[in-house]
């Protein structure tokens, strides 16, 4: 089981490497916005309208994804024990097989949920472009951060394309990652579906999660309940990629300077660790004795965040590692 369930992490790396995103048409999270697009409007009743879209979809999507892994493994093993009892060869020899589909099955739908290359590689296209082509950049931001690019100067855009790149690799990779890891103790299946839940909390967020969208109150209440361990470990991970320990001491005075409740962490975390000013115009301001970053300091900001998620992959997977079982077989498909 840990072997497995360390194997589905290691796929999910890998495919997060070489491929960024599965395509938008087939994204499991594409899916899910388009069943949430219809609860985007006004209601009588917002509030419950809101709780029961906060309860019922991410466990909507959670149950999917639990279904998808359990029906795809259970379906191999029992081939492969009919093909192992009609070669004479007994059921016995047969688990490998079950245990290679789980990591697989597994490993995809985590990919779904994660995402690190795609983060990394469009904050780093607006750093290189800024200075070249402000517009670019203002236009390719737009893709990063949720504020209006078009009158920042080059040192905000970057300061921008550093503040979301530390903060999406606490939802888009870390929270999704320290769910699976606790739901794969209980087997495989679970794993998966917890990682399923998380993302489907956030992106409910996302699109709910505003002032102006009474229906998304729950929905944002849940994330800021939900991102609140995940927000802290991401600012660990950062602190330790950027080799600044003295970080998580400067971000625990100014973390709740911005709005949300956990956003602050790994911000303010890089901030102190590349000692740049990052500020959200009428909004916030992170190290404000500090200069906004330089093109040196946003690409730095931006090697931080790729390997801080790289230890994130690692973390994750010595920790399903460690999952407890009889065999390879136990408790994958369950």
């Amino acid at each position: 089981m840990g072997l497995t369930a360390a194997a589905a992490v290691g796929l999910a790396a890998v495919l997060d490497g070489a491929f960024e995103e599965i395509p938008g048409r087939v994204h499991p999270v594409a899916l899910f916005g388009r069943v949430v697009e219809p609860f985007d409007r006004e209601w009588a009743a917002p509030g419950v309208v809101g709780a029961a879209v906060a309860v019922v979809l991410p466990l909507a999507a959670a149950v999917v994804a639990w279904g998808v892994v359990s029906g795809a493994v259970a379906g191999v093993a029992g081939v492969t024990t009919d093909v192992a009892t009609v070669a004479g060869t007994g059921p016995s020899g047969a688990p490998l097989v079950p245990a290679v589909a789980g990591a697989v099955v597994a490993g995809v739908g985590l990919f779904a949920t994660t995402s690190l290359r795609m983060l990394v590689s469009v904050a780093r296209e607006v750093v290189g472009s800024v200075d070249e082509d402000a517009d670019a950049a203002r236009e390719a931001a737009v893709a990063l951060v949720g504020r209006d690019t078009s009158s920042l100067s080059a040192a905000e855009i970057r300061s921008a394309a550093v503040e979301s790149a530390a903060e999406n690799i606490a939802d888009g990779l870390v929270a999704p990652l320290l769910a699976f890891a606790v739901g794969v103790q209980v087997s495989l299946g679970v794993g998966v579906a917890c990682a399923a839940w998380v993302k489907a909390v956030n992106t409910l967020d996302s699109m709910l999660g505003y002032p102006d969208k009474p229906v998304g109150t729950a929905s944002a209440r849940l994330d800021d309940a939900v991102m609140w361990v995940p927000a802290r470990v991401s600012a660990v991970l950062l602190a330790v990629a950027a080799g600044s320990p003295r970080a998580l001491l400067a971000a625990r005075e100014s973390a709740g300077v911005p709005a949300s409740p956990n956003s602050g962490w790994p911000m303010a975390t890089l901030a102190a660790a590349l000692d740049v000013r990052l500020a959200k115009p009428g909004a916030y301001v992170l190290n404000p004795d500090a200069d906004l970053p330089t093109a040196a300091d946003a690409r730095r900001g931006v090697r931080t965040v790729a390997l801080a998620g790289a230890l994130a992959f690692l973390l994750a997977g010595a920790a399903a590692a460690a999952t407890p079982g009889t065999g390879v077989w136990a408790g994958v498909g369950t």
